[in-house]
């Protein structure tokens, strides 16, 4: 596979895996350290986190959704030694039955992914999302982070 492809297949697996709950499958696609910058959704200030502590607040808020869906698609792809940037447009649908309104909350926007080579793979070391807009029932993040919170640890 060339670098191309494999940059891309590394940020697709980010939702793939997100979506289907294969939380180690999901962190193995990160370098230890990750710059987040998930400001345009929840304000803020950039942040540097491990790769758990990135997952892990994935689990706290998709682990309680019924299901989600994120595509990716349009990826713009550039390297630089060692390092690649991979910018796609994205659109992530979110489902949780609720008695308060829409099941359904969908964002859509653009992922930038910096990634690094090293030990023979790609991994993301920058993440930074782009909220372009949303449509539906924006409560069910805080409902699914609630129901989550709720189920028992293993």
């Amino acid at each position: 596979m060339d670098d191309r492809t494999a940059v891309i297949e590394i940020c697709d697996r980010m939702g793939w895996h997100s979506d289907r709950r294969e939380w180690n499958e999901a962190r193995a696609l990160f370098a230890p350290e990750v710059l987040l910058d998930y400001t345009s959704l929840l304000g803020g200030s950039p942040t540097t986190v491990t790769s758990k502590e990135l997952v892990d607040s994935w689990v706290a808020v998709l682990g309680g959704y019924d299901s989600s869906q994120h595509l990716m698609t349009s990826h713009l792809v550039s390297f630089e030694g060692a390092t690649a940037e991979c910018t796609a447009s994205f659109q992530a649908t979110h489902r949780l039955d609720n008695p308060m309104g829409s099941p359904l909350w969908r964002i859509g926007g653009t992922y930038r992914f910096h990634l690094v080579h090293s030990g023979g793979n790609w991994r993301i070391d920058e993440l930074a999302m782009t909220i372009l807009w949303t449509e539906g029932n924006r409560n069910i993040l805080d409902l699914a982070a609630e129901r989550q919170s709720q189920k028992p640890t293993s």
